[in-house]
């Protein structure tokens, strides 16, 4: 097949597959501009009918008037930054002991630092609360800020890989100048790895922001609410409000939407980078 149909063809198939992952997320946006009597509808419709009407935005306007989904931003805000700074800041230290440094038994400790990634948080909740309680951080940001700060497989593994790929020759001449091995670390491979903590810090960022069961067993005041637990509460055994559940999503998705956008030239040089197989 000659390249003038292989081309649009492959543009074709990426052009359908995009439909099909963007599907949800339209449909989600036209719901958020439905009236509740619209929703169920058989069969179904595609107009947004608030769009119509003196009030298109009323669905957003109730979601942060009525449910205070202001506070529950910027509450995932908070938590979600300091996690992922946090993680950055332990990830970036670890992944360069275990690629940098002559460490004995580093491999061993790096393959168990690996095996966390593989357990899932439901396995470990039940003695993760008990060991909150005793704390006495139950009702606090804490429990979702902490762990967050000491667990980062992914992160450690992605920036191991990334110092690994750069040179040891800069080492090894500022090792000649009588710098140690901390000051090598903060002016030599710290600054090369920017694109790697930056790609980091997007993934861990997304993370915190979509937790949901740290935080319906954690936070038991409204006013401590994340975005995903305030919409959760939009949601109860015998009713839901979609339509202010779906504008409450949309709103929820455009910091990540942004922070994906400002960051993708550094994620991709990060992944690039970093050598992940």
């Amino acid at each position: 097949m000659s390249n003038r149909l292989t081309l649009p063809l492959l543009y074709g198939v990426l052009s359908i597959y995009a439909l099909f992952t963007l599907s949800p997320f339209i449909w989600m946006l036209l719901t958020s501009f439905k009236m509740p009597a619209d929703i169920f509808r058989v069969p179904p419709s595609f107009i947004p009918t608030t769009m119509f009407t003196d009030a298109p935005l009323v669905n957003y306007s109730r979601v942060l008037t009525e449910l205070d989904f202001g506070r529950y931003f910027l509450n995932s805000l908070l938590v979600s930054g300091l996690a992922a700074v946090g993680q950055v800041i332990t990830c970036t230290l670890s992944g360069y002991a275990f690629a940098k440094l002559p460490l004995p038994g580093k491999n061993v400790l790096f393959a168990i630092v690996l095996a966390t990634a593989f357990v899932p948080n439901e396995v470990t909740i039940i003695p993760e609360y008990l060991l909150m309680r005793q704390l006495g951080w139950i009702n606090t940001f804490l429990p979702l800020i902490v762990p967050s700060f000491l667990v980062g497989a992914f992160g450690a593994f992605m920036l191991r890989e990334y110092f690994s790929a750069l040179p040891n020759d800069y080492a090894e001449a500022a090792r000649m100048d009588g710098a140690s091995p901390f000051r090598i670390f903060r002016e030599i491979y710290l600054p090369l790895s920017i694109p790697a903590l930056i790609s980091v810090f997007i993934v861990a960022f997304i993370n915190n922001w979509d937790e949901l069961l740290r935080p319906i067993l954690y936070l038991n005041s409204p006013e401590l609410y994340t975005v995903p637990r305030g919409l959760m509460s939009l949601v109860s055994e015998y009713e839901a409000q979609w339509t202010l559940f779906m504008a409450g999503s949309v709103i929820s998705i455009l910091p990540l939407v942004l922070i994906y956008i400002l960051g993708q030239r550094y994620v991709l040089q990060g992944f690039m980078g970093g050598g992940v197989k």
